[in-house]
């Protein structure tokens, strides 16, 4: 499991312990925001822990936290598709023996690419060797480039690689084309450049119980960080994780037009189960899209349509 450090990068003193021992074995590192992990990121990650099996060295990821359009271009930020928690668990299976979360603030932002190298992948984290992404580009006004780097590279002493595109479906797999297919319903194509079924997280609150009174018991589910993406409003086939147990369900992401004035809710139907879990925290893994949010002309017609979400559900997850 990777160990996670939190590095201040702007008091470089010498008299200050590093964040990475200084053992004499060699680092080789990779950066960036590796927002969702995906299976582009995960070559990344892969690389870097080969390169250090191979020499005995150890592989660190150094990435940052706010997203650095965060603090840059606030409207222009993308909703988060790993928050840090989900961040941390997913890089806990990579087999990285170093996680640096980064605080993205203002003064990083004006860092030059060679200062950023200098002081913080140097002088705190003592690099030896580069991997990065093919589109990489970090340091202010992102000027640090492939060509940039393996020139500060020459001048510094360290090695600078690039792991080229990975490409699913005939595109390479990026954050952005993730939350595109998120944003038209695609869960099942998102998770397929995952890796891993979409993951929303939050704990189960009160609703006004609309669900319990038509037959089909929700939790309603309220996500603490208001930056992590929801897909396009629908309805969807979906585990639940509750308790240490995955349940499959039916998730119901926003509006519920045939009964107006109420709140949009995310709220999840486990099926074939009951129970108190108010309180909760909960894991939705969001596997597929059943069907748009409508209204209908009855409450006896909204059930009916439940039924037929049911049916679908147990299809499209392979149970009973």
């Amino acid at each position: 499991m990777a160990r996670s450090e939190e590095v201040a990068p702007f008091a470089v003193d010498p008299a200050l312990p590093a964040a990475i021992p200084r053992d004499g074995r060699r680092s080789i590192v990779t950066v960036g925001t590796f927002d969702g992990v995906h299976r582009g990121h995960w070559e990344v990650l892969q690389e870097i822990c080969r390169r250090a099996r191979a020499t005995g060295g150890r592989s660190i990821l150094v990435t940052f936290h706010p997203h650095p359009l965060r603090v840059v271009r606030p409207e222009h930020a993308p909703p988060l598709l790993t928050t840090v928690a989900e961040k941390r668990e997913v890089l806990a299976e990579s087999g990285l023996e170093y996680v640096v979360f980064l605080p993205f603030t203002r003064t990083l932002q004006h860092y030059p690419a060679r200062r950023f190298v200098e002081e913080v992948l140097r002088g705190r984290i003592g690099m030896d060797e580069l991997v990065i992404g093919y589109d990489h580009g970090f340091g202010k006004d992102r000027e640090g480039s492939v060509e940039t780097l393996r020139q500060v590279g020459r001048e510094m002493g360290f090695d600078v690689d690039v792991v080229e595109a990975f490409h699913a479906e005939g595109e390479p797999v990026s954050s952005s084309r993730i939350r595109r297919l998120l944003s038209e319903g695609d869960a099942a194509g998102a998770a397929r450049l995952l890796g891993r079924p979409y993951r929303l997280e939050g704990v189960v609150v009160r609703g006004e119980q609309k669900g319990r009174e038509l037959g089909f018991p929700t939790a309603n589910i309220e996500v603490g960080d208001p930056e992590k993406m929801l897909p396009k409003e629908g309805v969807y086939a979906a585990y639940g994780r509750v308790r240490g147990e995955r349940i499959p369900g039916l998730l119901h992401l926003g509006p519920r037009p045939t009964f107006p004035g109420f709140s949009p809710t995310i709220e999840l139907h486990l099926l074939d189960w009951s129970g108190d879990i108010y309180g909760d925290h909960v894991r939705v893994e969001v596997v597929d899209r059943i069907r748009d949010i409508r209204p209908f002309p009855s409450v006896d017609a909204l059930i009916e349509a439940i039924r037929g979400d049911e049916r679908e559900g147990r299809r499209m997850l392979g149970v009973g």
